[in-house]
């Protein structure tokens, strides 16, 4: 017997728990208490049930029994805290809460390698055409070549969803199924799109070759597939002409003069524009180190080519990132630079979106220019409406000015448009904040376990938590939240979230201080 619930796969034949396609290692009794628990679902499990049928009625110690509960929903990403799955109700016992489906090992398929995954339910259609772009193979038998194959990728993204005819999932969320074997067809149902692209890019020397192949996940048929070489010189035209194709072939009545207007070459300096990748690999990786490292390549891209808007833009979106993390060591001098790359980036190029929104949302969330900002990042939905991080940081932006149900729009046009992004959890989060702001806190603490499930070191919304607990008045829980929130960063301080949040109205900013003292944080 296999049961299914969230992302994890419980088999009972092999004795073998799988968290997707990987493997959990579970010890024998911790697998045998969650096999009782899940098999009894339906009923309240008490401490001699267990005893009885995991110990088989020897005489153990209570803290033996917490102990295995312990592992059990650590095994699963749960805790005593979350209780997400198992569920222990005082003085009564426990029981596993989660929605399980049981599945039956087919007739011969006892040497099957990979575990079944539970099924997701599928995304409806948008009124459009729409279409994921899956990472591209990286063909040159170089692993540092990654960095360029995931570049391409993210160009031909850009190009496809400047035209507002189309809807087009987000990089990040095609990027989850970087290195998998996949279903394209499954891919369509996971994320909502009629089409896939999927394709290759080899880079030998000077020379560069990519493969399309675009699929009808409807009926998995190949409508159009082809190969493009050029020499890197070309490489902005090889994109282009990919980019084209692909319109062309999905949807012939989309106006091609629209695809026209807005196809440019980002930098003339090929060199620059390879620093500019390696920087936005890095980003992505939300460490303190990769975050350094992409800003002193956006530094060269900038003295590679000084006329390169979208390097000073990521530039001015890195100063952002500190922030979020709280990395920033020179506050005014993190503040000066931020202007100064994003002003420079926006004197370049004020009609590329991705310009618009990584400086609307520095100027906005590191500077303090509230309104140019949110100018900038609407004007960047405007022209792209497939835009997520605009989506996202426009929903932050809102929250800042108290638009809270613009807010909320805006973040959850996020999620659907990128539902399987790693960096989900800030439009989750943003959501979890503007309904605390609005004094919506039962609501409010669904989305922060939500992002906190998704990303759980990020401070921001542990703190949302712990402000939710307060304010429904689950003072002893808000207390242990903080408690783990000091453990992560000692440095927490009530003073010094106006630092964090300067740009938060008054009233809001003191609903926050007033609930972290309650839950314990030092002054």
């Amino acid at each position: 017997m296999r049961y299914l619930f969230e992302q994890y796969t419980f088999d009972t034949d092999r004795r073998e728990l799988h968290r997707g396609a990987e493997m959990v290692s579970v010890a024998p009794q911790v697998f045998d208490l969650l096999h009782y628990l899940i098999r009894n679902r339906e009923r309240v499990v008490s401490k001699d049930d267990l005893i009885n049928s995991i110990w088989n009625g020897r005489s153990v110690s209570e803290a033996a029994v917490t102990t295995r509960l312990n592992a059990a929903r650590n095994a699963l990403g749960d805790s005593g805290e979350e209780q997400r799955l198992i569920k222990t109700l005082p003085r009564k016992g426990f029981r596993f809460i989660g929605q399980v489906q049981e599945a039956q090992r087919p007739a011969g398929a006892a040497a099957a390698d990979n575990p079944i995954e539970p099924p997701k339910p599928a995304l409806a259609l948008p009124d459009k055409p729409s279409i994921a772009v899956l990472p591209f193979q990286n063909m040159s038998g170089d692993a540092e070549q990654e960095y360029f194959a995931d570049g391409m990728v993210e160009d031909i993204i850009t190009g496809l969803s400047r035209t507002k005819s189309l809807f087009v999932i987000s990089r990040n969320t095609s990027f989850a199924y970087k290195g998998q074997a996949v279903d394209v067809k499954r891919v369509g149902s996971e994320l909502g799109v009629r089409y896939v692209l999927e394709g290759s890019v080899r880079k030998a020397g000077n020379r560069v070759r990519i493969t399309g192949q675009l699929v009808d996940v409807a009926t998995g048929n190949h409508i159009w597939a082809d190969r493009y070489d050029s020499t890197l010189e070309d490489i902005f035209d090889l994109q282009d002409r990919l980019t084209s194709s692909v319109i062309g072939a999905i949807a012939p009545q989309l106006m091609r003069a629209e695809f026209e207007r807005v196809r440019r070459k980002p930098t003339e300096s090929l060199q620059a524009y390879d620093y500019f990748l390696q920087a936005l690999a890095c980003t992505y990786k939300q460490t303190r180190e990769a975050n350094t490292q992409a800003l002193k390549l956006t530094q060269i891209a900038n003295s590679a080519d000084p006329e390169f808007a979208l390097s000073y833009a990521l530039g001015a979106l890195i100063y952002t990132q500190r922030k979020g993390h709280q990395w920033v060591t020179e506050p005014e001098h993190e503040i000066s630079e931020t202007r100064r790359l994003a002003r420079r980036a926006l004197e370049l190029d004020n009609d590329d979106p991705a310009v618009l929104t990584n400086a609307g949302w520095g100027l906005a969330n590191v500077v303090g220019e509230l309104e140019e900002g949110a100018a900038l990042l609407l004007r960047a939905i405007s022209l792209d409406p497939n835009k997520v991080t605009a989506r996202i940081w426009n929903g932050w932006t809102q929250i800042y000015v108290g638009n809270l149900e613009a807010a909320i729009e805006h973040c959850h046009a996020a999620l659907r448009l990128s539902p399987l992004d790693p960096n989900i959890f800030l439009a989750q989060q943003g959501i979890a904040f503007a309904h605390f702001l609005a004094g919506r806190y039962d609501e409010s603490l669904v989305w922060a376990t939500k992002a906190m499930r998704l990303q759980p070191n990020f401070l921001g919304t542990h703190r949302i938590a712990m402000g939710c607990h307060v304010m429904s008045g689950r003072i002893e829980e808000a207390r242990r939240v903080c408690a783990h929130v000091m453990r992560m960063n000692p440095d927490q301080r009530v003073s010094r979230l106006k630092d964090l949040h300067p740009q938060l109205k008054l009233e809001h900013l003191k609903s926050l201080e007033d609930a972290y003292r309650i839950a314990g944080m030092p002054e």
